[in-house]
């Protein structure tokens, strides 16, 4: 009787001391995934993208979209001409991330040593024609912007819009003297829209935006000219971490999506 106790008591003894061991091993695997968890704070603060004016519309939906996937973020945007936004930029203008709708203007950036890393091409972006709405002119081309009377507006060449616009007249061997030139895309299409220019030579994304407000005309030489826009985070980005996960939104699958509907071409 003696004997049978002690050895009850002894297997009570190890089961307690089992419970003991795998008690503390949960603790130790809660432990770990609580420190886990803590590492990865969740992303808070404004993050500000300076964009080309020809995203406008996709930026502004991603926008919205981040913000609903981490809530207590808020992404501020200031869209304009490439150009002019690089020059804000490495004038100490305090901003995230860059994207600019060509490499030439995304180099004034990383020539001021104002990017962290290297920036990655994530769309392109093809010319288009924009016409009053039924194109009443009967434009069918490039060259068509000649004739006589026509008043056509183009981005102003510093502007990557305008010197793609160049470079397709270049290639075409067309002279072409515009009423007027415009510092950003968007710019140059409002004329078409407010009917106080009868043609623009702007991107497709930019004619897709508009609507009825104004009718596209394909040209071949387009093809000549087709822009790179490159997005990068900048060296003093104010909230770095945000920024970086808005970049690898615009460059994934469903960033991709917003971006090829709104006429943009894959990198």
């Amino acid at each position: 009787m003696f004997t049978r106790s002690v050895r009850l008591a002894g297997g009570t003894a190890a089961a307690l001391l089992a419970l003991s061991a795998c008690s503390s091993s949960d603790s130790s695997s809660s432990s770990s995934s609580d420190t886990s968890a803590s590492a990865s704070p969740a992303l808070s603060g404004t993050v500000t993208v300076f964009a080309a004016a020809s995203l406008q519309e996709s930026f502004t939906t991603l926008g919205k979209d981040f913000e609903k996937a981490h809530p207590g973020t808020k992404v501020t945007f200031s869209f304009g001409g490439s150009d002019t936004l690089a020059a804000s930029i490495t004038g100490g203008a305090p901003a995230d991330v860059f994207a600019s709708a060509s490499p030439k203007t995304m180099a004034i950036v990383t020539d001021a040593k104002d990017t962290s890393g290297t920036p990655a091409t994530f769309a392109r972006n093809q010319l288009e024609i924009a016409t009053l709405p039924g194109n009443p002119d009967k434009i069918a081309s490039l060259k068509d912007l000649t004739k006589s009377g026509l008043k056509v507006v183009l981005c102003d060449k510093t502007v990557p819009c305008g010197a793609a616009a160049q470079k397709a007249l270049d290639a075409s061997g067309i002279k072409l003297t515009p009423v007027s030139y415009e510092q950003d895309v968007k710019s140059a299409l409002t004329k078409v829209e407010l009917k106080e220019a009868d043609a623009a030579v702007v991107y497709k994304t930019d004619v897709n935006a508009a609507g009825d407000k104004v009718e596209g005309v394909d040209f071949p030489e387009s093809a000549e000219a087709i822009n790179d826009y490159p997005i990068t985070l900048l060296k003093d980005a104010p909230n770095a971490a945000a920024a970086k996960a808005f970049i690898a939104l615009v460059q994934s699958a469903e960033g991709q999506k917003v971006l090829t509907a709104a006429g943009f071409l894959k990198p």
